[in-house]
């Protein structure tokens, strides 16, 4: 028989997260206040167990703690936590150097996994860099380190700018 274990997690209403993000300044500020615990932050951080940890201008850093949960069939922890958190990473540092009411949405995101990850792995940091900022597009780059600091993967993202009218 299988030994079974559980999780439960509780998460803030999404809608009015969004709301107060809009309306808290420009990206930097916005991300700021979620850090500082203003706004609360998106559901997928509760449901995979990852935190926004720091940013600044054109810059943002994620941490993660993998777990079992995490985990795929062949006993590592699913790529999907290294990606997800890579496109979080790069995507917040992205949307530190909008103006307030300016969004964006990845067009592309390409993961490269560079060892695997388990539960002893430790703390896993992804952090995320704009290496050209634009009004239209935003290229962006990044990696997750493990908490001995070696590199676990690595991506680049291009950032496609949206009005607030859109």
């Amino acid at each position: 028989m299988t030994d079974s274990r559980s999780r439960t997690f509780d998460w803030s209403d999404p809608a009015e997260a969004l709301t107060q993000l809009r309306n808290t300044g420009t990206g930097l500020e916005s991300l700021q206040a979620m850090i500082d615990g203003r706004i609360p932050p998106p559901p997928i951080s509760r449901t995979m167990g990852f935190t926004l940890v720091e940013v600044r201008d054109a810059f943002a850093v994620f941490e993660c703690v993998p777990a079992e949960f995490h985990y795929n069939p062949i006993g590592a922890v699913h790529g999907g936590l290294a990606c997800t958190l890579l496109d979080s990473a790069l995507g917040c540092a992205a949307h530190t150097t909008l103006p307030a009411g300016v969004g964006y949405t990845s067009i592309d995101l390409n993961v490269r996994y560079v060892r695997p990850i388990t539960h002893a792995s430790g703390v896993l940091r992804a952090t995320g860099r704009v290496i050209k900022p634009g009004r239209r597009v935003i290229f962006t780059e990044g990696e997750v380190t493990d908490a001995s600091g070696r590199v676990v993967a690595t991506a680049t993202s291009s950032l496609l700018v949206l009005a607030s009218s859109e």
